[in-house]
Parts: C-alpha cells; structure tokens; sequence
C-alpha cells in the first residue's frame, strides 16, 4: 500500500515537472491563455465569451429588455 502512494506521488511529480518545462526553461514563460476571452484564435473564429456573445446578439437584434 505504502509502495503505490509513494509512487502515485512520484508519478504526479513527474507531471507537474514535464509541463512546466516549457515555462522554466523559456524566459517570460507563462501559462497558454485557455480562457475564451483571451484567445485569439478563438476570436478570430467568432467564438467569444458567453457575456461577449450575449452583447452582440443584443446589439443585431436591438431588443432592450425592460427591468422593473
């Protein structure tokens, strides 16, 4: 049992290590943009947030919702 959780957390180790080689290694090293807002190719595809999307369709369909 011992041996399997010691090498379980050897194993995660060695992850962490081998994705963070890229950012380690490369000055100014960030993390890829994966938020949907930060994204270029995904904006240059006219993919976009949901409250992004939600704003443009507003904008062609010009229906003002009214609050009470």
């Amino acid at each position: 049992m011992l041996k399997i959780l010691l090498l379980t957390i050897v194993l995660i180790a060695v992850v962490f290590a081998l994705f963070s080689i890229k950012i380690l290694i490369k000055k100014n090293g960030k993390f890829p943009k994966s938020r949907i807002g930060g994204n270029r190719e995904m904006s240059k595809r006219g993919i976009y947030c949901a409250t992004t999307q939600d704003k443009i369709e507003r904008k062609k369909s010009k229906v003002h919702h009214v609050h009470y």
